[in-house]
């Protein structure tokens, strides 16, 4: 298979492997994690008003603030990720002082991933059976403890497989970060696989990030299981 790289490409990818890709694998982790996490903490409470705030819902709010809330959603959602990270590169600046490297690619991450856990949370939380809810107006309980003990409750595993899904999402990404100056695996894919012909690089950092994904989609699923009340009895 790898009769087309010669032994100089092979002595160079082990030295750019020894020296280059552990650093790369947590610049990856790192923005990844914490972007995904990010996006879920504005992405959770959007999702939440999308739900109750609809006229149907446990706490209607006016039809402008719906209109506004999916209106900015459908839009960063619209953009594809490398205009997103030009267009907020004057954001990017301000928050954490330069537009290019491993903290600057959060920034642009949090605004292209948080719209599509808006609609994932939306998503979970529609899921929810209404007599449930239904029961727990019956009883009294106000919207806030509605939201806190039964509709968030009632979707974990829902929401956990989503967040599953924002993470690959948010994963893949931060791997298009690297044509910008994003770090991680992306970055060393891009410049050594792209930009010096590396083939043999580049299939290594395509495998890791496989394997990543892997990885955190079956501690996704595992968890999603775990904390799904129907198939523990």
């Amino acid at each position: 298979m790898f009769n087309f790289i010669s032994p100089e490409d092979w002595e160079f990818a082990v030295k750019v492997i020894q020296k280059e890709f552990l650093g790369a694998i947590w610049d990856t982790l790192y923005i990844t994690i914490l972007s995904t996490l990010f996006a879920i903490l504005i992405g959770l409470p959007l999702g939440i008003i999308l739900v109750t705030g609809d006229k149907k819902g446990i706490r209607p709010v006016p039809s402008f603030i719906l209109v506004i809330v999916n209106g900015i959603i459908n839009i960063l959602r619209s953009v594809p990720f490398l205009i997103l990270m030009i267009l907020v590169i004057p954001v990017t600046r301000a928050i954490v002082g330069t537009s290019i490297g491993t903290k600057a690619t959060v920034v642009p991450l949090v605004f292209a991933a948080f719209p599509f856990a808006a609609r994932l949370v939306e998503s979970s939380l529609r899921e929810v059976n209404p007599n449930i809810i239904e029961m727990a107006q019956s009883m009294g309980a106000s919207p806030l403890q509605i939201v806190l003990k039964v509709l968030i409750p009632e979707s974990v595993p829902s929401l956990i497989s989503n967040a599953t899904i924002a993470f690959t999402t948010v994963l893949g990404y931060s791997a298009m970060s690297g044509i910008l100056g994003g770090g991680g695996l992306g970055k060393i894919a891009i410049n050594y696989g792209y930009y010096r012909y590396q083939t043999l690089i580049m299939i290594f950092a395509v495998i890791l990030l496989i394997i990543v994904v892997q990885v955190f989609q079956t501690i996704g699923t595992k968890l999603a299981i775990k904390s799904d009340k129907r198939i523990k009895n």
